[in-house]
């Protein structure tokens, strides 16, 4: 499902237009990455936890040069889902 398709999808639920959800949307995931940006969780009830978490760091390999690099720690978003979420997809 692409982003078009998304916010159809939920303005059809809503009775919102399709403009108004696209806003609605575009606010949600601003909120979202502000709160990550000061290293926040997010948690959404039934649904999950979105964080931030530290990636270590490591030793890469060129497979067409075979030279080692080493990457840099790093932070990255990360999302847990809750146990409701799980157990409707299983």
């Amino acid at each position: 499902m692409n982003n078009k398709e998304f916010v159809a999808t939920i303005a059809k639920k809503t009775g919102l237009s399709s403009s108004e959800t696209a806003k609605y949307i575009d606010t949600l995931v601003s909120v979202m990455v502000e709160r990550l940006k000061e290293n926040d969780q997010l948690n959404v009830s039934g649904f999950g936890v979105f964080e931030v978490k530290m990636r270590k760091e490591r030793v890469s390999v060129n497979p067409k040069t075979g030279q080692r690099m080493l990457i840099p720690p790093k932070l990255v978003p990360a999302f847990r889902p809750s146990a409701k979420i799980k157990d409707k997809i299983k």
